[in-house]
């Protein structure tokens, strides 16, 4: 396998970790990067957009999102395997990253999180400066 440095290896590494959820509990994540932007969708079928919480802090993102059970109280379970309760996912970004401009939209139980490429991290052009051409003397 070959490892990369730099921005693109600390994309890689960044995506590695999406395949790893902190409590055991995996919410199926997707990511990409498109040009200077990464895009991470988080999989929340049956959450309720406001019981999703996104943060950033120190370089972490935080996931937290709820489902509640759909059996009334009282009532006596029969089957159940759809998992309920709260959910966490925990993601160390890059600093190659600009968390200050991340965007998030939900839409029908997919969390998008798009996450554009610090300025800092861009490639960009260096000018070259320097005189006309140089004669060797022997």
């Amino acid at each position: 396998m070959l490892a990369r440095t730099g921005v693109l290896g600390d994309l890689d590494r960044v995506t590695r970790q999406l395949a790893h959820a902190g409590d055991g509990t995996v919410i199926p994540v997707d990511a990409w990067r498109d040009d200077d932007v990464l895009f991470v969708q988080f999989d929340l079928p049956g959450m309720d957009r406001s019981s999703v919480d996104l943060t950033v802090e120190r370089g972490t993102l935080v996931l937290s999102a709820e489902r509640p059970s759909p059996i009334p109280a009282g009532a006596e379970p029969v089957l159940t395997e759809r998992p309920t309760g709260r959910f966490t996912r925990r993601l160390i970004l890059s600093d190659a990253l600009d968390a200050d401009a991340a965007q998030a939209v939900y839409d029908n139980g997919v969390l998008t999180l798009r996450l554009p490429l610090a300025a800092h991290a861009k490639p960009r052009k260096i000018a070259i400066s320097g005189g006309g051409p140089k004669q060797v003397t022997a």
